[in-house]
């Protein structure tokens, strides 16, 4: 295993003298007298049985809660009935399996100085959650690409179904929490392909660090700080900190982050890290590895944005913070090979997970192959903008019509061709949907209705006309 860290030279000596477990000491700091510290430690996979989800002219409501539909609302009934399946926490799934190794390595691998584990693990949070705490929180600009009512589910203007987990990192942090692990489902407008789907499942990490805690084992520590004053941000650090700090937090982060990887994946796993950028980590970075001979990225990582730390009450200290798909490593570790797959109820599929030991290696036995059958549609996009000013049609607005509509059958959508109209300068898209059921063969018949419900609700919903 190669692990590349960049490091200042007068760092050296005690970089490499670190021992490979990093002695973290106990984090959580203030453990209340009536039970904060059972509250802060409980697993929260136990729940009630989900609320169905509800979509009336005026409202939706979703887990029991009533939220007023607006201009913004494109949220759908097919997505609605993702929400409170929580597959993560379904015990012997494959997304359970990944989360409960997880789980495990870092409970046996970090511990504190009571034998307590040192992470404490959350999987049961809504995934409704406001825009602020899903941009905002995070420092994501407000014209930022990602906040697109077209990359998103929303509910209304103030409140969606979250698109990732660290919607959740400023409120728990901000309750006392020091080093966490948090896992849910998150909702994204995507393609459609064999490992794209709207609703996925993340989980993440992230670990908070007093100026004792990231120095205690450092020769003349004492003498070292956090955060230094007069400072600037460099590709190496953010204005606030100390580059010696932010050194030994990329090694602590990195050191972490390659033992998880190596303890799922096996001990001869090649690494390599790469520097990327995200709004709420500076620097930030993601991993590789070396799998069946390509280069895969499986998390991205970074150093907290200390504005993002300052907001929930931690401005003393220090933190890292990772995220990972809990669906990639799945499809990688156990050759599932297609996405759909993990929402299916078929026995055949979900009795291969069913081990007695979350370690045991198994590899997904495919059921029968059943036969592909595709059909293609054309249309013209309407022109100019909608009454509030957006696109007036967007691809996903397209995929998320053809999910809504196909559910389950529709294995994979393609963009087959755009064309301009050299003289009236219309815009027509062609696509090719590809149909295959899960569990058995479709007919000619069946695919030919669906797609005609398609090509009605595309004209109806989306404004096009079409061209077949």
């Amino acid at each position: 295993m190669r692990l590349h860290i960049r490091t200042l030279p007068p760092l050296l000596p005690f970089l490499e003298s670190l021992p490979r477990h990093w002695p973290h000491r106990r984090c959580l700091s203030s453990l209340s007298a009536n039970g904060g510290a059972a509250w802060r430690r409980r697993l929260s996979t136990d729940s009630p049985a989900p609320r169905p989800a509800v979509i009336g002219p005026d409202s939706v409501e979703v887990s029991g809660r009533s939220h007023r539909r607006d201009d913004f609302t494109n949220v759908t009934a097919r997505i609605l009935e993702k929400v409170g399946r929580n597959l993560h926490n379904q015990s012997h799934h494959p997304l359970w399996l990944i989360k409960e190794r997880i789980k495990a390595h870092f409970y046996s691998a970090y511990v504190g100085r009571w034998g307590n584990p040192l992470f404490s693990v959350h999987d049961n949070l809504s995934p409704v959650v406001t825009v602020e705490q899903n941009f905002d929180s995070l420092l994501i600009p407000p014209d930022h690409p990602s906040r697109k009512r077209g990359d998103n589910y929303y509910l209304n203007r103030t409140t969606m179904l979250r698109a990732h987990t660290s919607a959740h990192q400023r409120e728990l942090v901000r309750s006392g929490l020091d080093a966490f692990l948090l896992a849910g489902d998150v909702y994204r407008r995507d393609e459609i392909d064999a490992s794209h789907y709207p609703v996925f499942h993340q989980m993440e990490g992230v670990r908070l660090f007093s100026n004792h805690e990231l120095f205690s084992q450092v020769r003349d520590g004492e003498d070292l700080s956090l955060f230094e004053s007069g400072g600037r941000r460099t590709p190496q650090k953010q204005e606030t900190h100390s580059l010696e700090a932010v050194k030994l937090l990329e090694f602590d982060l990195k050191n972490t982050l390659t033992r998880l990887v190596t303890q799922l994946f096996g001990q001869d796993l090649e690494v390599r890290w790469v520097d990327c950028y995200f709004p709420f980590t500076h620097p930030s970075f993601e991993m590789e590895v070396r799998f069946q001979g390509d280069w895969m990225e499986v998390l991205g990582c970074g150093v907290m944005e200390q504005e993002l730390v300052n907001s929930a009450g931690a401005g003393h200290k220090l933190g890292w913070a990772f995220g990972l798909g809990l669906e990639r490593l799945a499809m990688v570790l156990y050759s599932i090979p297609d996405i759909r797959l993990f929402w299916s109820q078929d026995d055949r599929f979900l009795k291969q997970f069913r081990l007695p030991d979350i370690h045991q290696a198994v590899t997904f036995q495919p059921l029968s192959k059943y036969p592909p059958l595709h059909n293609d549609i054309s249309f013209w996009l309407p022109e100019g903008e909608s009454e509030s000013g957006r696109e007036s049609f967007t691809e996903n607005d397209f995929y998320d019509l053809v999910r809504s509509t196909g559910g389950e059958l529709v294995e994979r959508v393609t963009l087959l061709d755009r064309f301009t109209h050299p003289r009236t300068g219309r815009r027509s898209h062609c696509y090719r949907i590809v149909y295959r059921h899960m569990e058995r063969t479709l007919t000619q018949e069946e695919v030919h209705l669906v797609h005609r419900q398609i090509e009605h609700a595309a004209e109806t919903e989306l404004g096009v006309q079409g061209r077949y």
